[in-house]
């Protein structure tokens, strides 16, 4: 039997939900009464009020589709069309295809708490009718439906003179902006009506069902969310809100079903020769009532200087652009800019329990819309390449939840991360919050990484303490021996209730959680811990892993670079010697000259698990710098062996040669590019710069879709380099990100 990994774990928790796509004719309600118009922009522009854009990045994503279900995924929770989201936004959207209805984005997705559904197919199409007749949006071509850096941008010629241009963007953190832009260049005066239709998506069944409602607002239309605590499936508090607001008067109606709409502009815009005319409208989607007040202040401001929110958003990507492609061969540069839009789609603005703005695995994915420890560590190496200010916030966000002394439930955990948080924690009916096991000590290195590139001492000075605290728990209670070498584990938790329990939260702990050298059929388990006092503190596998006291080893180094970076020369000393000391004890103890890599090593007997192959977790001592020159060369051959590591895709989780590799296993041979990452760090820190360079040009060659504009994804068969899993993954695509310099 497969060991049980932390995603297969979540999605057999409970069943997926579904929903079914709903239809509905238009049918007149009491239209809702004119409302003031806010300080809009002036009727008649001449010219866009869109800043240019920089067409070299265009569809780098293919970001359209068009759902026909609520329910955005396959069985195994995978949504397929890849959403922009922008600003940490809890919404999202896509572009329609072509032989889809037009007139509007896709969507929005949105996250209930935790998990996403879709609200709509489209809520806010636009529909042009001039002397009572409808015009063809397409009735020149076909729209010319375009992703940006930044935006979404659809172009119609309706043949008639007419040109009609739409945009998307974020104005802030709850709220898209989206504008509408008419110009006639035709030879005649033109007057024409406008208005915009959409139709709620339901959830097929349960509560979650009935928990939209949709109402006639102030100045357009609002879905109002009844409260659903269904653990697995659907988040809301009952206070959730999604608001469309125009800037200029409308009429609503809703249908007979109540589910949808037909939104009029209540005045007929009129066009001159060589005239165009801008609307806009903004759609905030809150949580709670004091959200609801801020996203209001901030459609506010967005409808009175739409201009302004485009400038920013231009300014900002452009930002961003520039600094993800800097010594970025051009050949690189669309993927540079693809890992750019996968992270900021897949960033979340605090809301619920997280607390600063923070990077999720993947939007496209049911269980991934949460904050993992050692996910953060990595994805703010990467995010800190064009917004270090982003990635310093994402890791505040897990250390806001870092177990404080004299903690009531956890005193024995002090110092310690949980493995992730969500919106929800168990307080508040939460099923994915876990603090059953951390993650691997790798926040120094993030911390150090992100103050590389801010130069924000004020940022070590904060983190230092917290980093400490970290680094202390582990020996506290994982290192079984008290011998300076520890071991994944897990702690003392409600859920670590047997020692199964505990050998899979330790699995999970070390991030890779289904890879051989944890089943229970090859001899791994656990052991408790205990304090002086006899009391049990936390449990440790059977055995030291060599990837954690790797990474213990450079989390001192990087501890040392903080502490002298501040000034304390005698801590960054005293920390230099006991990483040292674990280089020593790790190149004496795990690595194996018989098979000329490092491994793992019995709790007990101290004894090499050899027998268990080799995992790519044997490089991290290259990357550590904790090889010797002789040992890192016997481990340079086997990553470069097409027997073992050297495979198509390059860097398999399990060696080719193991008897327990399996192309398509999750940790059992799937290529992982933040493991990518570390191998080819390592090759290049003991001077194989040519490896490393043919290493990133053969993952660049290889990996499915990184060089066109399928999503990145969570890991790549080793043999084919076809994407598997989740897509639109954070960590591949930040630490892919670095590799592309030269």
């Amino acid at each position: 039997m497969t060991p049980l990994t932390r995603r297969h774990f979540l999605a057999t928790s409970a069943a997926l939900s579904a929903s079914l796509a709903t239809t509905a004719t238009l049918a007149a309600r009491p239209a809702f009464a004119d409302a003031p118009p806010v300080d809009a922009p002036p009727a008649d522009v001449q010219a866009a009020d869109a800043p240019p854009t920089d067409d070299r990045y265009a569809d780098i994503l293919d970001q359209h589709g068009t759902p026909a279900l609520a329910y955005p995924g396959d069985a195994d929770g995978h949504n397929p069309i890849t959403v922009f989201a922008d600003l940490g936004a809890w919404h999202a959207y896509a572009l329609p295809r072509p032989g889809d209805r037009l007139g509007g984005f896709t969507g929005p997705l949105h996250l209930a708490q935790e998990y996403p559904w879709w609200l709509s197919d489209g809520l806010t199409r636009v529909h042009i009718t001039e002397d009572a007749k409808p015009l063809d949006l397409t009735a020149g071509g076909a729209p010319r439906l375009t992703a940006l850096p930044g935006v979404l941008r659809q172009r119609y010629d309706l043949g008639t003179g007419l040109t009609l241009t739409l945009d998307l963007r974020f104005a802030g953190n709850r709220t898209a902006l989206l504008h509408a832009r008419l110009a006639n260049t035709g030879p005649s005066v033109r007057t024409l009506r406008l208005a915009w239709t959409g139709t709620l998506l339901r959830p097929a069944t349960g509560p979650q069902h009935d928990a939209p409602q949709l109402t006639a607002a102030e100045r357009g239309i609002e879905v109002r969310f009844a409260r659903v605590r269904k653990t697995w499936d659907y988040l809301t508090d009952g206070t959730e809100r999604f608001a469309v607001r125009h800037a200029q008067p409308v009429r609503v109606a809703l249908d007979a079903t109540g589910d949808g709409h037909r939104t009029e502009l209540a005045d007929p815009v009129q066009l001159a020769p060589g005239a165009a005319r801008s609307l806009h409208w903004t759609e905030s989607y809150t949580f709670t009532e004091a959200d609801y007040a801020r996203a209001a202040a901030e459609s506010e401001a967005a409808l009175r200087d739409p201009a302004r929110v485009a400038a920013a958003g231009a300014a900002r990507w452009a930002g961003y652009v520039a600094r993800a492609t800097e010594g970025v061969p051009a050949e690189r540069r669309r993927t540079a800019v693809k890992c750019v839009q996968t992270l900021v789609t897949n960033w979340r603005s605090p809301a619920g329990r997280i607390l600063h703005d923070a990077v999720t695995p993947a939007l496209a994915y049911k269980w991934f819309s949460g904050v993992w420890a050692w996910d953060t560590w990595k994805q703010a190496v990467g995010t800190a390449v064009f917004a270090p200010a982003l990635a310093a916030d994402q890791i505040r966000a897990v250390f806001d939840h870092q177990v404080q002394p004299g903690s009531a439930e956890r005193p024995q955990d002090a110092g310690m991360v949980p493995d992730c948080v969500f919106y929800n924690d168990p307080s508040t009916g939460g099923g994915n919050w876990n603090e059953r096991n951390s993650k691997p000590p790798l926040a120094s290195w993030a911390v150090w990484e992100v103050y590389r590139r801010s130069g924000d001492r004020a940022f070590l000075r904060e983190m230092l303490p917290k980093l400490t605290a970290y680094q202390a728990w582990w020996y506290r209670t994982r290192d079984h021996h008290g011998e300076g070498l520890c071991q994944y584990g897990a702690t003392v938790d409600p859920a670590n209730v047997t020692p199964e329990d505990c050998r899979q939260a330790a699995a999970w702990e070390s991030g890779m959680d289904n890879a051989p050298r944890f089943d229970a059929a090859l001899g791994c388990g656990v052991v408790a811990n205990t304090d002086p006092a006899g009391r049990t503190v936390g449990w440790s596998l059977t055995q030291r892993s060599v990837d954690l006291n790797a990474h213990l080893a450079a989390d001192h180094r990087h501890l040392a670079l903080i502490a002298a970076e501040l000034g304390d020369r005698a801590t960054a000393q005293r920390l230099r010697a006991t990483a040292e000391r674990i280089d020593t004890a790790v190149r004496d103890t795990m690595y194996d000259p018989a098979t000329g890599w490092f491994h793992d090593t019995d709790l007990t007997t101290g004894a090499r698990l050899t027998a268990r192959g080799r995992g790519i977790e044997g490089a991290i001592p290259l990357w550590s710098g904790t090889a010797t020159p002789a040992q890192a060369r016997t481990v340079r051959r086997l990553l470069l062996d097409p027997a073992e590591f050297g495979t198509p895709m390059p860097f398999p989780t399990v060696a080719r040669s193991s008897p327990y590799f399996d192309a398509a296993g999750y940790w059992r041979g799937l290529v992982w590019l933040d493991q990518s990452h570390f191998a080819i760090e390592g090759l290049r820190r003991y001077g194989w710069n040519q490896d490393a360079r043919r290493a990133v040009e053969r993952l660049l060659a290889t990996a499915g879709g990184l060089t066109g504009d399928a999503p990145i994804r969570e890991n790549y068969d080793p043999l084919t380099g076809e994407g598997r899993n989740s897509r639109g993954f954070s960590w591949s695509a930040a630490l892919l990100l670095p590799l592309l310099r030269e």
